[in-house]
Parts: structure tokens; sequence; C-alpha cells
């Protein structure tokens, strides 16, 4: 029987990992229950968990029998090599009438759309990054009819979001959290080809961090491991804010844990209802506190957390222990090797019809001066980033007069913010409306803006939208994208046949320290909490750049002018190596990631890629030749293959 208040729908979402555990929420308190079968889900980590797809039908029609609703879980980033069983799985969905499935990939959209499969609603994950109403209109248009709303977004704006756009809203109430903004960390995948977005974070955020700043060293143990969600004594203000579905988190979690977690909010929700006057929202609060498994937070749902969203303890059988649980160790960001580089170019060779036609040469700017250094050495694009990374500022608007008054052949693209809230939408759409004739187009990082912005301007769409799929480049396309950067986490063989069947053309990112993490929680505000233990010099970076020091690396942390947080790889990422076998028979441009370099610094590696450009025999050469301004080069998730078995 579905819950409302004030006519507001409230549906309980659980969490089944197993068909024990199913089994047991089907007569648990809840309204619907969400599952993942064994393939195209972000849970495949752990064995023993996630259903067959026998199990996935007899769990609909159990849940079917006492009116409960069953969310099946297709919510991972799809590379070419899977669209195929993507289609049969989908079809399958349909035919045994799951109520809903639950994506992250677009490319789901389009085929659905094609495929005509009309049994089952569509829901936005977690891990589409939900944030601006921009966004949640995109989806609704193209059929999905409920969001599950970013982790970094409060109540009231959950609320004005769901109330403008009519679409059912989904809010995390209960369980694991992640610092980083949702879909915006591939430092899993960089280091060891496992993918937060494909379901195999080995959670680097969950290292024994210390911080440099200033020639300080700080012992913080575990800056960015997040404490765990719980809203339980908040159920009014979900309700208030039109929250449709309250998702608890733990797929992965035992049956007993999970069932009693599920009963205690239903009981307090039925309560709520019931007699919101005499509610008692701390009822069984202790009882939860005493079987967590880590300490408790409310996030970002009343406003921006600091360091208490920091977890200093950590789960263990019974009680609680100063060490963190074991996901991964440190570990060194992969080097380039002779081995490595062998595979990567036998992937390669192995794919399309090569070519000697030039392509052209991108490179990302933080600042006027590394714009001006572009257009003189005669780059193809710049992306004036909106971003920008402190100390500096954009630049005004006689500094964009003088750089388009001196442009040449130069393009200049503006790069908009990696999130978008309504502000940033508010301040934007004016600056566009004003300033937007100096620009030769946009690089769009979300959703919302290509919606916004793709009929007005050229878009290229930028690597966070986690493209490596030609469903997906179908999708954008049909709603105005003329150009697509490809997923960072893109192993060898995933990029050589997404390139292989581009009917588009495509942007790889081939230098430059790469942006893993993207996070709202501000490691520069904490630190200044924090008393130093000792004076250190970064290794790499200037002293008043925060570092994210451990025994294998130094990762730098900048702050931008929006006081969003970015984490670096502590080595460059370098495709020269294996530039020659990505020559292919289509247009495909070269993008060097310049906004942390300096101007010298810059100037060396352009040149070094514009020669490279000009005659691929010389790769290998001026590879051999080339220096490192970092911690070393590294081919990040290129280092790997995906396993066809």
């Amino acid at each position: 029987m579905t819950r409302f208040f004030n006519d507001k729908k409230i549906e309980l979402l659980a969490p089944a990992g197993t068909m024990e555990t199913f089994r047991s929420l089907v007569g648990a308190n809840c309204d619907a229950i969400y599952l993942g079968g064994k393939s195209l889900n972000m849970r495949m980590i752990r064995k023993g968990f996630n259903l067959s797809d026998e199990e996935v039908a007899e769990a609909v029609v159990m849940a079917h029998e006492v009116d409960k609703k069953v969310y099946v879980t297709v919510n991972n980033m799809m590379n070419e090599y899977e669209i195929a069983e993507a289609i049969d799985y989908l079809q399958f969905l349909n035919h045994i009438k799951v109520d809903g499935i639950i994506i992250q990939d677009l490319s789901i959209v389009q085929l659905c759309q094609e495929q005509k499969l009309r049994h089952f609603e569509i829901h936005a994950s977690v891990m589409m990054n939900v944030h601006n109403i921009e966004t949640a209109m995109a989806l609704k248009e193209k059929g999905v009819s409920r969001v599950v709303l970013s982790r970094e977004m409060d109540l009231k704006a959950a609320k004005n979001l769901q109330n403008l756009t009519g679409i059912e809203t989904e809010y995390f109430i209960h369980g694991d959290m992640c610092t980083v903004n949702g879909a915006n960390c591939y430092y899993s995948s960089l280091l060891w080809g496992n993918s937060s977005n494909r379901g195999r974070c080995f959670k680097p955020c969950r290292w024994a961090y210390k911080i440099k700043k200033d020639g300080y060293l700080y012992s913080e143990a575990y800056p960015l491991a997040a404490k765990d969600m719980c809203m339980y004594e908040h159920i009014p203000e979900l309700i208030e804010s039109c929250v449709t579905s309250f998702k608890i988190e733990g797929r992965m979690r035992e049956t007993d844990f999970i069932v009693d977690l599920v009963n205690l909010y239903g009981e307090a929700i039925d309560r709520y209802i019931e007699d919101p006057l005499s509610f008692d929202r701390k009822k069984h609060a202790l009882k939860l506190f005493e079987d967590r498994k880590r300490d408790f937070t409310t996030a970002y749902s009343f406003g921006k957390p600091g360091l208490d969203f920091i977890n200093t303890r950590y789960e263990g059988t019974g009680k609680f222990y100063s060490t963190g649980k074991v996901f991964s160790v440190p570990s060194e960001e992969p080097e380039i090797t002779e081995e490595v580089l062998n595979i990567a170019c036998t992937e390669l060779s192995g794919f399309g019809e090569k070519t000697n036609s030039r392509q052209k040469l991108s490179v990302k700017v933080n600042n006027y001066q590394q714009a001006k250094l572009c257009i003189e050495m005669n780059v193809d694009r710049i992306y004036l980033t909106s971003d920008v990374l402190l100390p500096d500022r954009f630049m005004n608007l006689e500094q964009l007069n003088h750089l388009v008054s001196i442009k040449g052949n130069t393009e200049i693209y503006l790069a908009l913010p990696q999130m978008m809230d309504e502000l940033q939408f508010d301040i934007m759409d004016h600056y566009l409306n004003k300033h937007g004739h100096f620009f030769d187009g946009i690089l769009a990082t979300n959703l919302g803006a290509v919606k916004k912005y793709g009929h007005k301007y050229k878009l290229i769409t930028d690597y966070n939208l986690n493209i490596y799929n030609n469903k997906a480049v179908a999708f954008y396309k049909s709603i105005g994208v003329e150009q697509f950067t490809a997923s960072i986490e893109a192993k060898i063989n995933e990029l050589a046949k997404f390139l292989t069947a581009a009917k588009e053309s495509v942007e790889i990112i081939v230098h430059g320290p790469i942006r893993v993490m993207y996070l709202d929680h501000n490691l520069y505000d904490n630190v200044n909490a924090l008393q130093p233990a000792e004076t250190a010099d970064n290794k790499y970076v200037d002293n008043n750049v925060l570092v994210m020091l451990h025994e294998k690396g130094e990762n730098p942390v900048y702050i931008d002018q929006n006081n969003k947080n970015h984490l670096f790889t502590a080595k460059e990422l370098c495709l020269l190596p294996i530039l020659e076998h990505l020559s292919m028979d289509k247009p495909i441009s070269l993008r060097i990631e310049g906004q942390t370099y300096s101007l010298e610094e810059l100037r060396c590696i352009i040149e070094v890629y514009q020669e490279a450009v000009a005659d691929k025999s010389s790769c290998s050469k001026l590879y051999q030749g080339m220096k490192s301004y970092r911690g070393g080069f590294t081919l990040g998730a290129l280092s790997y293959k995906f396993n066809l078995d």
C-alpha cells in the first residue's frame, strides 16, 4: 500500500544484494526493493552477490504478489563491447515487467528508445550526478521518470528542483557516502584499471593520507573518508522537501543488518504519518547508532559539512578500530614500461586504418598568459576554463578582447564548470548573453548545459560525461553535440574499439596531470582547523598548493574560484609514445590539460606535441627526450586491457 503525507507520495526503497536478502525484504516494512543482476551494475566487486536472471524474474513475481515494486540497476558505464549484451538484458527486464531500471549511462536511454521498451520506468542513478534543474528537465524530456539526486544537493535545492520540474526525486537517506562528487572520481580506474563508475572502486579516498600545505605537514589520517549517511531523525524534513523515494544504501550488506535497518525506518515513517504532532524523532536512534558501521552524518542535506563529514572510526565486528577497513593499500600510479607500451601499441594496431592526416591540438588553460601563449604558438583550440584554479581568476573583458583580436585560426571555447548549480547557470546565462560572441563554442560538462546551450553554440562534451560507447554519442548528438571527449577511464582496447566504431569527431586527452577527484568537500577549509606536526616542502608544486601525501606519491589538490577542490594525479598522463598508433582514418583531436603548468613548462610540452603531430614517426624519439615536470609519466587507464572473457 502506497504511503502518503499531505498527498505527497512516500516510498521507502530497500537494497537487496542476494536472493536471501530479497526474500526477507519482501516481508519487511518497505515499498520497493532495488537489486542488481550479474552484469552491467555498479556492485560487481564482491563474489556471492547480485541475482541471476532466473532469480530476478522470481523476485519480480514475489514482490508483485505483495504489492511491492522492483527496480533493477543497469547503472554501469558501458563500453562498445557491451552494447549487444545490454540490448538482450534490457529486453529480458522488459519481458519480466520489472517496475523500473536505474541507469548511469545515457546509452541505455538511447537503446530503450531504439528497442521500443515500454514496460518499465527509467530512473537516473545518483552516478548520473543530477545537480541542477536543466539536467532534470533534459532527462524528463527523454523519458526518465525519476532522478536520484546528487549527494551534494541540500533539501532546499531538492524541493525546488522537484517543484519546478515535476519529476520524481529519490534521495539517499542511509549508508555509505563518498566525499567525491558522484561519477567524478576516476582515481581507482587510473591506478588499477578498476573503474568506480563500473562498480569496481578500490576506494583510494580511504587511504591514510597526510596533508602538506604552506611548508607544513599535518598528521590527519583519513581526510577523505566520509561518515555514513543517517537521516533517521529527519524524516519530517525529507517529506517536506517533496522527496518521493527514501533510498537506503547497502546491497553489499548482510541480510539481518539491512532488514533491521529497513524496518526501523519504515516504522518511523508510519509513526510520523499517523501522528506527526507526537512524533518522537529519537525513538530508535540509539539502536541505529549502536549498530552503525561508521559514525553518522547528514552530509549536505542541511548545508555544506566540514570536518564533521569525516570518519575517524571504522567498521569492525562489534567494536571500532582506529585503522580503516582495507579496500586497497596506497599504490603508485602505473609507470610507462616497455611491456605496457607493447600491449598498448599492439591493441591499437589491431583496430582501423591508420592515416597520416594532421590531428588538431587543443589546450585547456587556466589564465590569460597561458591562453596568449597558446595563440602565439598557433594551437588549434584553447579552452578557457571557468573552473579557474586559484590564485588565478577568470580573465577580464579587456584580456578576452585581446585574445580574440590576435587569435587568428585558433578557436576559443569556454569550458563550463564541472558542476553547475542554479546560481552558476544564472551567472553563465547572463555572461553568455552579453559576451558569448567572443567564443567559437562551449566545452560542456553536464547534460543540463547541453540542453541549455546546444541550440546556440558548437558543443564539445568534456571527459567527465564519461562517454566511451557510440550509443551514448548518438544520444548526445541528437541534442546538439558536435564533438565528444573520450572518457579517461577507457582501457586500451575499449578506447580502440570506441574510436574504430566512432562516426563522429572524438577528442582524446593526451598529456597533463589529470583531475581524478572533484570535490565539494573543502580540504583547504579543513586544514585551517588542524595543527601542523612538522615542516615539509612539496616535491613538485608550490607550497601554497595543498598536497595529499602517501607512501607511494603525493597528489596536489587545487581549489577553484567556486571553492571546489580538484585532486590531480601525481604523474602526468603522456600518450606521446603511442600517439603514432592513434592516427586513425577519422578526425581525432588531441588535448593537453595545461591548467597546472608554468608558462615555460607549457611551452615545452606544446612544442613537443606540435612536432609529433607534424611527423608521427618522431613520437618515440620525442618521448625519449621528454622531461616530466611531476612524478613521472603514466598511460593511466590505458595501461590496462578490458577482459573479453
